[in-house]
């Protein structure tokens, strides 16, 4: 890879090193420099460029994270498209992220183009939330560097990022009593440990209630084995403070084992688990009658994903074991920062436009004609659900509704589709538009704006500008391109629609992509189906004589 300053007359291909502001454009770090591009530079006034070239033995950005990412992506994981160099690992369920620490290290170690990030080993995550992220630090990565990442990302019995998905488990209770417990806070223990049960996808099926004393606990433990309750938790009226009080000494009599007693986590260092054959039983520490995050919840929630959980295990939890200030310590510090956000994939929905006239197709209205078999605006509705936006797909129709909502309707599953009659939609486009945007969910984070006669905008057109959608990072309009041309759908974040819906006629929203330059993203694409739409009865024979 040559990083050097080069004549602008000689920067065709090359890939941009810094961004460039032109008059009414911005040229973005990473672009591919167009002969079009290199026009614009000579017009700006711009004689020399500080840009890439790429040479053999490199690996550009984005096919070697892409790579990366694939190699070490294991069950539960969605894989996103790569853009500037990145992939990310999103979560398709909720559960417990499992990374292989070592060879993690060791693919950090092979060359400094290469990084991995994840979430903290064994962290419990939610469906859509990013658990890792590759990104290759230049502009491409050693090709010999990339297939030895590769190599050792496949090389465990498992997968190096993995999610172990939460299982619907049926959990059972036993509290003891002491004259000096109120019911009131056995009431609030039961609820707060439902409601922890919830959180990992399981239940708290069973609550018993019985004396602090090691026969009739026992019993209680034996009644909850019977009703087939897996985990069992036990919160004592007294906290554990050795290996032969009652908790553990009624786990023994019923044949169990006491696995391992105290960890180092605070709070929730008075934790013990046991075992009665294959059922889990949990003496609980007292923080956990309390729903912030303890100790026990870490064994929980590995236990809930079906992950072995062993006196060494435990033992291991003192990094980062230090969870929160607790009551009981005599100068609590202050001050302490709130926690990070999660990181999720965004919401990007999508307006389906398809209540136009077209009339320069003459008598038939486009949308139904057939290209490869069906319906062109098939093709889209299609090519959305298929990029997994979210639903419904909000498809606007107003000419020849019934017919257009019918096709529609019949290409997608239920509820996929919700259909916006724009009575107005012969004044143009922009009311088309303010129809959609009007029925926009408050947690779409974004949303593309879909023609219905492109055919050749397909699901990973769609799914690369959803890799590129990052408004913190300046990436807030998403606008796809073909040697250097731009093209359709384009991609908006939320912060947009209220100047969207005051548009008016047929010319859409491209001004706003000249108003706001400095956040539009461009993604190039290698065919030219984002600048294809079938406007005539030539357009549409032309396109399907190309196959």
């Amino acid at each position: 890879m040559i990083f050097a300053t080069w004549p602008a007359d000689d920067a065709e291909g090359l890939i941009l090193a810094h961004s460039i502001r032109l008059p009414g454009a911005s040229f973005r770090k990473g672009r591919r420099l167009s002969a079009g591009d290199v026009t614009a530079l000579r017009a700006a006034g711009i004689a020399e460029v500080i840009a890439i070239r790429l040479e053999p033995g490199d690996c550009p950005e984005d096919e070697a994270a892409s790579r990366i990412a694939r190699a070490a992506a294991g069950t539960g994981l969605g894989v996103t498209e790569p853009f500037t160099g990145r992939v990310n690992l999103i979560a398709a369920e909720a559960g417990v992220l499992v990374v292989d620490r070592a060879r993690l290290d060791e693919i950090n170690l092979i060359d400094e183009a290469i990084t991995i990030a994840t979430l903290p080993p064994f962290a419990a995550v939610e469906p859509r939330q990013m658990l890792a992220t590759v990104k290759i630090i230049p502009f491409a990565a050693p090709e010999a560097a990339v297939l030895a990442a590769e190599k050792l990302a496949r090389a465990g019995a498992d997968a190096l990022i993995r999610l172990a998905p939460f299982r619907p488990r049926r959990a059972g209770l036993i509290q003891t009593e002491l004259p000096s417990i109120k019911s009131s806070v056995l009431d609030k223990t039961e609820g707060v440990l439902a409601d922890r049960m919830t959180g990992v996808g399981g239940e708290l099926a069973f609550s018993s209630r019985t004396p602090h004393k090691v026969p009739p606990l026992a019993q209680a433990i034996r009644d909850q084995l019977a009703r087939g309750l897996s985990p069992i938790l036990i919160a004592g009226a007294s906290a554990i403070t050795d290996r032969r009080d009652v908790i553990p000494a009624a786990i023994e009599a019923v044949g169990g084992v006491v696995e391992h007693f105290g960890m180092p986590v605070d709070p929730g260092n008075l934790m013990l688990l046991g075992r009665v054959g294959d059922v889990p039983v949990i003496g609980l520490p007292g923080c956990a009658r309390s729903p912030k995050v303890n100790g026990f919840d870490w064994v929980l929630q590995r236990i809930a994903a079906d992950i072995p959980v062993t006196r060494r295990d435990i033992m291991a939890m003192g990094a980062g074991g230090l969870l929160t200030e607790i009551a009981s310590r005599p100068q609590p510090r202050e001050g302490s920062p709130p926690p990070a956000p999660v990181q999720r994939a965004s919401r990007i929905g999508a307006i389906l436009l398809a209540a136009g006239q077209s009339r320069r197709m003459g008598r038939e209205n486009k949308l139904l004609l057939a290209f490869q078999g069906r319906p062109l605006a098939v093709h889209a509705l299609t090519a959305l659900l298929d990029a997994g936006v979210e639903r419904p797909v909000l498809a606007v129709t107003g000419h020849q509704a019934d017919q257009v909502n019918s096709v529609l309707g019949a290409a997608a599953p239920a509820d996929c589709v919700q259909f916006l009659h724009n009575p107005d939609y012969a004044a143009g486009l922009s009311t088309s538009l303010a129809t959609g945007l009007s029925a926009i969910p408050a947690e779409w984070d974004g949303a593309f704006v879909m023609l219905g006669d492109m055919p050749g905008v397909d699901a990973r057109t769609l799914k690369r500008m959803i890799a590129a959608f990052n408004p913190l990072e300046g990436r807030a309009i998403v606008v796809p391109t073909h040697q250097g041309k731009r093209g359709n759908p384009v991609l908006w974040d939320r912060r947009f629609f209220a100047e969207m819906r005051m548009l008016s006629g047929d010319s859409g929203a491209k001004h706003l992509i000249g108003e706001y330059a400095d956040l539009v993203a461009e993604v190039e694409m290698e065919t030219d189906g984002v600048l294809v739409d079938l406007d005539t009865p030539e357009a549409l024979a032309a396109y399907r004589s190309r196959g």
